[in-house]
């Protein structure tokens, strides 16, 4: 489909390859875990849905107890975030449990199975995009969503990078100048958060994102993962995880001209430990054997640590004007 395209039109546009690789790819696979091609904080130790779940009920609090709310996650992966999420309010918060109606932002087949399977009845409704999302107060969890979303690249010549066909085989060209400065361009992240932004600022609410990226200035960040290796972005489309760092100073800009107020980003270790991380991985390694505790152990360390996912990954939060500071971005 690819190469008939660029055939027919010419070189591609780099946003428009990720988008159908990446449809390809999700649609078509379970990519979590050992025997996918990555893992995710979900995935890692439970104790970080579990904290996710605490800080959705502080927030909700601090929102003064909406009944109902929508509770909702973007790309929920197999479920895994969702449902430690909601044993954790279920035993501590089941005032916020009887309140919260989940929806999930999935447009894969094969997720969604999974995530039926792990939820089951807890979930009210899928949806393809935050647009049909019910109207009313939200609260937002997406946890490595925007690096998926489809990304531009202006090179320093002004051309903009481009994907074209040399015989069967795929190979990087450009395109002529667009007129925009060099650069990354997140655009679809942009847009998707800036229709979150607003979504929230109107109904009230808010919305957790965690990523891993920086803060502008990127200029290349695309990168491909196969069986958790780097792999050529080209070698293989829709077979491989195609993914760019957020641009979170983008994002925030993009939030708050949509009319919502922004806290961080925090690297996602202090955003963790803030938390309670630390606290709950001990609590969790008391009930342990010694070698589940160790695993515990190394997994919030690996979340936490700089050298690990403590300072590449960050945490921003998206809120209603006027909602007290949300736990992990309090001064």
């Amino acid at each position: 489909m690819i190469r008939a395209e660029i055939a027919e039109r010419g070189p591609m546009r780099l946003d428009r390859y990720i988008a159908l690789c990446n449809a390809h790819y999700y649609a078509t696979r379970d990519p979590f875990g050992r025997a996918g091609d990555f893992v995710t904080a979900p995935e890692i130790t439970q104790a970080f849905g579990e904290l996710l779940g605490a800080w959705c009920v502080s927030v909700w609090e601090g929102m003064g107890r909406p009944d109902p709310v929508l509770l909702a996650e973007a790309g929920p992966g197999r479920g895994t975030l969702m449902a430690d999420a909601l044993r954790l309010a279920d035993r501590v918060a089941p005032g916020f449990a009887a309140a919260a109606r989940v929806h999930l932002i999935e447009t894969s087949p094969v997720l969604r199975a999974a995530q039926q399977t792990r939820l089951g009845g807890r979930v009210a409704a899928w949806h393809d995009d935050i647009a049909t999302l019910p109207e009313g107060p939200l609260l937002l969890v997406a946890n490595e969503f925007l690096d998926a979303l489809p990304v531009r690249q202006i090179l320093h010549d002004g051309r903009e990078r481009a994907v074209g066909c040399e015989g069967e085989r795929l190979v990087w060209t450009t395109l002529p100048a667009p007129g925009e400065p060099p650069g990354e361009r997140g655009e679809a992240a942009c847009a998707w958060v800036a229709a979150l932004a607003a979504r929230i600022a109107r109904e009230s609410g808010a919305a957790l994102i965690i990523d891993y990226g920086h803060e502008g200035g990127a200029t290349d960040t695309l990168q491909a993962v196969r069986g958790h290796a780097p792999a050529d972005p080209l070698a293989a489309p829709g077979e491989t995880d195609l993914t760019a760092h957020v641009d979170f100073a983008a994002v925030a800009a993009a939030s708050r001209a949509a009319g919502a107020a922004v806290h961080g980003p925090v690297p996602q270790g202090t955003f963790l430990r803030a938390l309670g991380l630390p606290e709950r991985t001990a609590v969790l390694c008391r009930a342990a054997r010694p070698g589940t505790a160790r695993q515990l152990q190394a997994a919030a360390r690996r979340l936490m640590d700089a050298d690990a996912m403590g300072l590449v990954f960050k945490a921003l939060a998206i809120a209603a004007p006027g909602l007290p500071a949300p736990p992990g971005f309090v001064p």
